[in-house]
């Protein structure tokens, strides 16, 4: 992060204490290597598993989704996302659950699409490397959100104050926790807040779609 971006996010986080709170998972090797793909855990496919079926014809190809009771294929839909990324401790449902808590506080608040993605961008990369368990996850959500409206909106000190607010409502955890939590995400993401445009769009455009 070059200098005047932290010493701006330092600003914002007047009584910063490190180490406070639920701790971020240690993440495995595997998880780690993982590259970055912003369309993997939004990939419409996952709720298909075994329903699916591929018809291939000798002009075209299509797809039969057979009817499923919803909890079955949630079930269907964890157990494959389990089998395929071991060290990721929370289920597909439960994770996309939490990114929908950060879009409808987001809209609350009135933070524009491009931030919800970009903290989107942040949970899916602690997400995908193993990082967050079941005790953490809410205030991954909600420090992602804080980071990604300190870099991407001009907000004041008072509309900071406010998002924290409705973020200690929202996920139901203490500010304390949140400030202290807020740094150890910082660190896990290796400073890298600013985004290359390739992983932002992606969510950009579905959540452009939703609003």
């Amino acid at each position: 992060m070059e200098r005047a971006a932290w010493e701006h996010w330092l600003s914002w986080s007047p009584g910063l204490v490190v180490g406070q709170g639920c701790p971020l998972h240690a993440g495995t090797d595997a998880g780690d290597a993982l590259e970055y793909n912003p369309n993997l855990l939004d990939d419409p496919q996952w709720p298909c598993g075994k329903h699916k079926r591929v018809l291939i014809f000798a002009s075209y190809m299509t797809t039969v989704i057979e009817y499923v009771k919803p909890s079955d294929l949630k079930k269907d839909m964890n157990g494959t996302f389990r089998e395929k990324f071991p060290h990721i401790k929370l289920t597909l449902s439960k994770i996309r659950s939490l990114k929908r808590e950060m879009r409808n506080l987001s809209e609350e608040c009135s933070l524009e699409p491009v931030t919800v993605s970009m903290a989107y961008v942040y949970f899916e990369k602690l997400v995908l490397q193993g990082k967050l368990n079941k005790q953490n996850r809410k205030l991954c959500a909600g420090a992602c959100v804080l980071l990604a409206a300190k870099i991407s909106s001009d907000l004041r000190r008072s509309e900071v104050k406010q998002l924290i607010d409705k973020l200690e409502e929202r996920f139901r955890f203490n500010r304390r926790d949140l400030i202290g939590f807020e740094f150890t995400v910082l660190v896990a993401l290796e400073l890298a807040l600013y985004l290359p445009e390739s992983q932002v769009l992606p969510h950009y455009r579905r959540l452009t779609q939703q609003f």
